[in-house]
């Protein structure tokens, strides 16, 4: 299937099993947020999902649990980042952030719900018939959103916005790996953890995936079109910030990215054709223009 109907149908699919699994929950603002803050996005988390099972030979019916925990956790993240207390954006998805069409106590309360259902949805016994490995999913998940992952990414972005000198290019590779790169690498690891397969080729192209992906906003902020992307542009630079453009310039960036994705698609060659939509991911993910 060509990645662009492969990213459509696992969109579809997903989003369907939010909407059913959701819809046991009671009718509240909290829960009208929660479905709000996760409508939408590309999906492309739950897709590396999805590729990396079918990759191993594991179901649907199995991988869509873990596809929706990770867009569950990286709803919540949006969520939380959107806040006034940390990025203060008004739109998200070019809609209002949820903190704007409710309020900020709903916004926290809908994202720490989010955050705890994705646990809930890799420990549920239609998950995996092995509880061990419902457990590996959820300790390893936990790890890569929590203060060795992305949480620890987030905070060290903070403090670098408050710090006297701009980070160095080691150490913002260092603060993506958490921050975009964390959850990435899950995505692409979780096929194989069902299975109980080797995770080193998936590992190796996710950590290279989530550096490209975090390069290419880094440029989208230089030269994203605010109207197609759904949220501000330019921020970056505003604050002074140390990005990978602003360090390596446009032109490097760019060729960093690409270098990047060459690698990652290198890493799945022990998967032959099998991989093309994973190695059309990780082309993607450098092309977008939101």
């Amino acid at each position: 299937m060509p990645f662009d109907d492969g990213l459509a149908a696992a969109a579809s699919a997903i989003s369907a099993h939010l909407d059913t699994v959701l819809a046991s929950y009671p009718d509240l603002p909290v829960t009208q947020a929660m479905c709000y803050a996760v409508a939408g996005g590309k999906r492309l988390r739950g897709y590396l999902v999805l590729e990396g099972a079918r990759l191993h030979g594991v179901g649907l019916d199995r991988a869509i649990w873990p596809a929706c925990a990770i867009e569950a956790i990286h709803a919540y993240s949006l969520v939380h980042d959107d806040l006034p207390c940390m990025d203060d954006d008004d739109l998200r998805r070019g809609l209002p952030t949820v903190h704007r069409k409710w309020d900020e106590a709903t916004a926290v309360l809908a994202g720490d719900a989010l955050q705890t259902l994705g646990f809930e949805l890799v420990a549920r016994a239609e998950c995996h018939d092995d509880a061990l490995v419902r457990a590996d999913l959820a300790l390893s998940l936990a790890r890569a959103s929590g203060a060795r992952g992305m949480v620890l990414g987030q905070a060290l972005d903070m403090a670098a916005e408050q710090a006297d000198a701009p980070l160095t290019l080691d150490q913002i590779t260092a603060l993506q790996a958490g921050k975009t790169g964390a959850l990435i690498c899950w995505s692409a690891e979780a096929g194989a953890r069902m299975a109980r397969a080797d995770l080193t080729p998936l590992t190796g192209y996710a950590q290279r995936l989530g550096l490209a992906f975090q390069i290419a906003d880094d440029i989208l902020d230089v030269e994203g079109d605010a109207a197609q992307m759904g949220k501000a542009v330019g921020k970056d630079a505003d604050r002074g910030k140390a990005t990978f453009v602003s360090l390596l310039g446009l032109d490097g960036a760019k060729r960093r990215a690409q270098s990047l994705v060459t690698e990652a698609c290198d890493c799945l060659s022990v998967y032959g054709a099998e991989a093309t939509g994973l190695q059309q991911a990780a082309r993607f993910v450098i092309a977008r223009r939101t």
